[in-house]
């Protein structure tokens, strides 16, 4: 860990990788909710870094924090949701060309992997999913779209994400889900939370089970 004073009462703490990030946040998560954390009043995670704020004491809170020892997190202690996709983006072929396969294949592949939610940001109740193998990393689209549909799926570089609202935007885009990201009118709001496990799953595929 590599923590770096942001003002008075903040923290950002660098970390190695993206499971390290997660196995740090979740760890502060379970000491906040049992009642052994000092008073934080934000904890963002991101693709590389905690940051914290609201610290009364950054020092002492680093001091103790180097005694912790930190579990890695279990597949088994993530939430898991399924998100049907029909896989007719407009990129997909583009997608399939990078892969050196045939958009059927983009499908299996995509549909076949478990992701996970690294970390949020962009917009309320998108999520960063990792899971894919680098060889199927691809860039961001070289001009990039004024409006993408909401429910839009979508890849760039390490991460899948979906986007929770139409906004513009320049990842490839493969496929489109009906699934709220976003509803304030619900507890939480965000449907994908750091750490929660994502499957997408081909709606043909979820039509043939009914």
């Amino acid at each position: 860990m590599r923590p770096l004073p942001v003002g008075e009462h903040g923290l950002l703490i660098e970390l190695d990788g993206a499971e390290e990030v997660e196995a740090l946040h979740a760890e502060l998560l379970r000491r906040a909710a049992d009642g052994t954390l000092p008073r934080i009043a934000e904890i963002v995670p991101a693709a590389r870094t905690v940051f914290l704020d609201g610290l009364a004491d950054p020092r002492g809170f680093l001091a103790e924090l180097a005694t912790w020892v930190i579990p890695p997190r279990a597949a088994a202690d993530r939430p898991t949701v399924d998100i049907p996709v029909r896989y007719d983006g407009p990129d997909l072929a583009d997608v399939a060309a990078l892969w050196g396969t045939t958009p059927d294949e983009v499908v299996r592949l995509h549909s076949g992997t478990e992701f996970h939610v690294a970390f949020c940001g962009f917009a309320p109740g998108f999520g960063y999913l990792t899971g894919l193998p680098e060889p199927l990393h691809v860039p961001r689209r070289d001009t990039p779209r004024t409006k993408v549909p909401v429910g839009s799926v979508a890849l760039a570089g390490p991460y899948t994400g979906v986007y929770p609202r139409s906004s513009p935007g320049g990842w490839q885009l493969i496929g489109t889900t009906d699934t709220v990201l976003w509803d304030p009118q619900r507890e939480p709001a965000a449907l994908l939370t750091p750490g929660t496990r994502v499957r997408f799953v081909p709606l043909e595929s979820v039509e043939t089970a009914r």
